[in-house]
């Protein structure tokens, strides 16, 4: 099989989580125009419209679906609807997640609830779901979206991350199930990325400065840095890899940990 031909998402059925905005609406384009018709979910379709459109401009099938990775019911409603759209399900991109950032001292047990539930448990049963059709068919990719929480400790991230780390250990061991069925379980982990959720901090300059300084490539990622990473996962480019965790971080992981300990000028946002 040619290069170009593995990374072909033509004719495949993609569904993403999380998709009205930020990581999850670039991660539906990016499908999209690699060749992939595309569901998209969000708790309320109307927040859904602009995913939709542009996705209708690249010339590719969507379909909008109301989606609370938080209730059971509703993952279920939601991985039917698309199935019985489309047929199939051939990739999950499993997206959907929060954050309430807090020093551990004032974490309410509410807290650590809706962010567990969002980021751990509602991605364990979407794959769940989406993988009774995968398995079913022989095939499927699923790429869970993490963190570089999965593997690094911040301040005021602690709920945050154990969900992420928790979608790490994860993603190895749904890999194990299902692998011999033929479905890829991994997990992409976007280091710091400018969202929606995040975006005044990027105002200031020298946080900015600060974060920079601590990533070998010396500038916080862009959306388009995770596109490559995210097709190849996507696609048959990675049909012998599974269980794997690609931090996408401009190397900010393998810096010397020394120098984050230095407090920054403004709290860091949680990454991804």
């Amino acid at each position: 099989m040619s290069a170009p031909a593995i990374f072909d998402l033509t004719g495949k059925i993609v569904l993403v989580t999380g998709a009205s905005r930020g990581l999850g609406r670039h991660f539906a384009l990016a499908l999209a125009r690699a060749g992939a018709d595309v569901a998209v979910t969000s708790r309320t379709v109307a927040s859904l419209d602009g995913t939709v459109g542009q996705i209708t401009a690249l010339g590719r099938r969507v379909l909008p679906v109301a989606l609370d990775v938080r209730d059971h019911a509703s993952i279920q409603a939601a991985v039917a609807a698309v199935h019985a759209h489309f047929g199939r399900i051939d990739i999950l991109v499993n997206n959907a997640g929060c954050n309430i950032r807090k020093p551990a001292l004032e974490v309410a047990w509410e807290d650590w609830n809706t962010i567990l539930d969002t980021n751990l448990r509602g991605v364990f049963f979407v794959a769940q779901a989406v993988a009774r059709h995968m398995l079913a068919a022989g095939r499927g990719r699923i790429v869970n979206i993490g963190s570089v929480t999965c593997v690094a400790g911040y301040a005021g991230l602690g709920p945050y991350g154990a969900s992420r780390g928790g979608v790490k250990q994860l993603t190895m061991s749904l890999a194990a199930d299902w692998g011999p069925s033929g479905v890829t379980v991994n997990c992409l982990a976007p280091g710091w990325f400018k969202t929606a959720q995040n975006a005044v901090l990027y105002e200031n300059a020298d946080w900015v400065k600060y974060l920079s300084d601590k990533i070998p490539l010396r500038r916080p990622g862009a959306l388009d840095d995770l596109t490559g990473a995210l097709v190849f996962l996507a696609s048959d480019a990675s049909a012998y890899v599974t269980g794997q965790t690609l931090l996408v971080d401009g190397g900010i992981t393998v810096n010397d940990t020394r120098a984050l300990a230095a407090s920054p000028p403004t709290a860091p946002p949680p990454p991804g």
